[in-house]
């Protein structure tokens, strides 16, 4: 009886389904009879299969468009955005209904540090300047990282899942690529056109260099990963060649450093050099840098070399802080960030509220023929001095604080795995992160879905590989916790 009962309903609803389809297809409304049953599949997902929904929405991340200019300039990404909205909703409700979420992820430091980050993100947000852009914020970090990183944690103990990530986001991926030098072609390759070629799917060329560097260590991996087959191998091998050219031709100079930084910390690792040895000799060159700081930057004033299509005078455009506008505005919006953090030095102003209140504190002597006051020009370019000025002095040691966590996880992990295969996966995703959070000295992405969905991935593949992999973990018992038992 309740099978036939099951049976008629769902006879009634594919009825009403189909009427429902032809009546606006007799309509004309041909785009809308085209939604319905996409947002039925959506709909399944949710309620079945919410591990492949992240895996949809990661691929459909590289080629989301960021729609600007709502309340206050806060824009939204779609068509990722609402879907993470949905799986943050549906994650809270299963946690309040069940209470079944491992204990050993809520204990672990990194997972710590990030609760303690997103506190006070919400503390923050309750003295901000600004409310509605702050709370905007503290939501869209939390649409990130309860699907990417709590959630993650439980995907990832299938290690599969964590080669699979950045095969299902390097795909579209390409195709972005594919698109942007084509345009870039058509344009003689110029420098300034590399700028912005890749819009709308990217807002400029740091965030795009910034990706493609941190697929670089991925792939670099993949291609001497000896539990892949030859074919794969030579898959990653295309991929890897792919993302160095168009690295190069974004003109991206933080994404060039960022890269070059992060093997110089392969070779640290490599060599098993000790952290404390490392820590050390970057406090030695700070000390030195503020020994002579008048000298070094005399010296690098002298420096006039503009940004520039040929390769060698844009590497030597890096350090010139006399002509360059983009340096020159970073440090701008650095200053002002100081300023800012000197009035509000415990709570600051508000997440998110930087590039609407930074203006006044802009000096005329350090604006540039880019600076402008109408808040419409992006954030404070660090992930670390942004912080510093939205959400005061706890705000940036809380993002430090998560950097040398992870890092040290993932170093962990690495350094005590008995498998090949574990110790690789590590490796390449601590490197990978290496570049983003170098990079996120001279810029910053995380408000964007572009670099948080990768990011907390990533964060959350070393936590998860160090929980239920560093031991030796065996895969049958893996599959007892899998994502689709939760």
């Amino acid at each position: 009886m309740i099978e036939k009962y099951k049976l008629r309903w769902v006879y009634l609803v594919s009825a009403l389904f189909i009427l429902l389809t032809v009546g606006l297809i007799l309509l004309q409304y041909y785009y809308v009879a085209l939604l319905i049953p996409l947002l039925l599949i959506i709909t399944l997902m949710y309620i079945y299969t919410l591990d492949k929904l992240l895996f949809l929405i990661v691929f459909l991340t590289p080629l989301a468009i960021n729609v600007r200019d709502i309340d206050f300039g806060v824009g939204i990404s779609l068509p990722t955005e609402p879907l993470l909205f949905g799986v943050l909703v549906l994650f809270l409700m299963r946690i309040l209904y069940k209470s079944d979420y491992d204990h050993r992820i809520l204990r672990h430091p990194v997972t710590v540090i990030i609760i303690i980050n997103l506190l006070w993100i919400f503390l923050t947000s309750l003295t901000s300047q600004i409310p509605l852009v702050s709370f905007k914020f503290f939501i869209s970090r939390l649409w990130f990282v309860i699907p990417f990183y709590f959630m993650g944690i439980l995907l990832f103990r299938k290690i599969k899942n964590i080669k699979l990530f950045s095969w299902v986001y390097i795909i579209p991926l390409l195709a972005v690529i594919a698109y942007t030098i084509y345009n870039h072609s058509k344009l003689g390759f110029d420098e300034e056109a590399g700028h912005w070629v890749m819009t709308p799917f990217y807002n400029d060329h740091t965030a795009y260099g910034a990706i493609l560097a941190l697929f670089i260590p991925i792939f670099t991996g993949f291609l001497f990963d000896r539990t892949s087959t030859r074919t794969m191998r030579l898959a990653a091998a295309g991929v890897l060649m792919i993302l160095i050219v168009a690295l190069i031709l974004s003109f991206s100079r933080a994404a060039w450093i960022s890269l070059a930084a992060s093997s110089l910390i392969y070779v640290i690792i490599l060599l098993r050099i000790r952290f404390r040895w490392v820590l050390l000799a970057m406090g030695v060159f700070i000390g030195i840098f503020f020994m002579f700081k008048w000298e070094i930057l005399d010296a690098l004033e002298k420096n006039k070399q503009d940004s520039s299509a040929n390769f060698i005078e844009h590497v030597q455009s890096i350090s010139n802080i006399s002509s360059d506008a983009s340096n020159l505005e970073r440090i701008n919006r650095w200053q002002s960030a100081i300023r800012m953090y000197h009035e509000k030095p415990l709570w600051g102003w508000g997440p998110g509220t930087y590039q609407f209140l930074y203006a006044p504190f802009q000096r005329t002597k350090e604006k540039t023929i880019i600076s402008t006051n109408f808040g419409d020009m992006g954030n404070a370019h660090s992930e670390y001095i942004g912080p510093l000025a939205e959400s005061g002095l706890p705000g940036m040691l809380i993002m430090i604080s998560l950097v040398v966590s992870f890092f040290l996880t993932g170093l962990r992990v690495y350094r005590k795995s008995e498998s090949p295969e574990v110790r690789l996966l590590s490796l390449i995703t601590l490197l990978a992160l290496m570049t983003y959070f170098i990079h996120g000295i001279l810029n910053n992405f995380l408000d964007t879905d572009k670099a948080s969905i990768p990011i907390w991935a990533m964060i959350a593949m070393l936590v998860s590989l160090d929980l239920y992999h560093r031991n030796g973990l065996q895969t049958e018992e893996v599959k007892e916790v899998s994502p689709e038992s939760e």
